[in-house]
């Protein structure tokens, strides 16, 4: 199988960020929506993309949040992807799409196919975000969508290849999993997270 699209979400801290980066994530993401142990604002996502290289997709990540808000953020933060991850409909993304930034899609419902929506990527959510369980991937109702999604919700170091192996996701993204407590990252785990993702250990 080619190498998995990996996304690295919720980071906070400088030493999330080189982990993350000298690992080889494809994408970092900063939760932008309030209410979550990982939210930061868009002066600290400002500060943390100086070290992150053109070549690694800048996430923040929205929830339920007006275009206006979604857009200020974005500004303001300088990143160069937009998550939405709550109910927002088609218009968000064609509003948000001027811009020229990348749009992704987050759901936790069954979808055919990525940019139903108009986004770029989708993101397959467990039906019960952050709470770390994942997906029945072998159960008969779990369909993969067709195009650029990655799997996400309950991914760890220990089951990420497993994962991959029977969905056949283009990518994966994951948060809860590479934290020693709630909301802190563990450099030893993204690592291991990233390289048992890439069949390397």
């Amino acid at each position: 199988m080619t190498a998995p699209f990996i996304k690295i979400c919720g980071l906070k801290t400088e030493a999330d960020i080189d982990a993350a980066v000298e690992a080889g994530a494809d994408a970092v993401g900063f939760v932008f929506a309030p209410g979550s142990p990982r939210t930061v604002d868009a002066a600290t996502a400002r500060r943390l993309l100086e070290r992150v290289p053109a070549d690694v997709l800048t996430v923040g990540v929205f929830r339920n949040q007006s275009v206006a808000a979604i857009s200020q953020f974005a500004e303001g933060s300088g990143v160069r992807g937009v998550q939405l991850h709550g109910e927002e409909g088609p218009e968000y993304f064609a509003a948000l799409r001027a811009a020229g930034r990348t749009l992704l899609r987050a759901t936790a419902e069954p979808v055919r196919r990525c940019g139903e929506y108009g986004e770029d990527l989708l993101l397959l959510d467990a039906p019960d975000p952050g709470s770390g369980k994942p997906w029945n991937w072998a159960s008969p109702r779990f369909a993969a969508p067709s195009g650029r999604w990655l799997l996400a919700g309950g991914l760890r170091p220990d089951n990420v290849r497993e994962a991959l192996e029977v969905t056949g996701a283009w990518g994966v993204d994951v948060s809860s999993g590479v934290e020693s407590e709630r909301g802190v990252k563990s450099p030893d785990l993204i690592r291991a997270f990233i390289g048992a993702a890439r069949g390397q250990h």
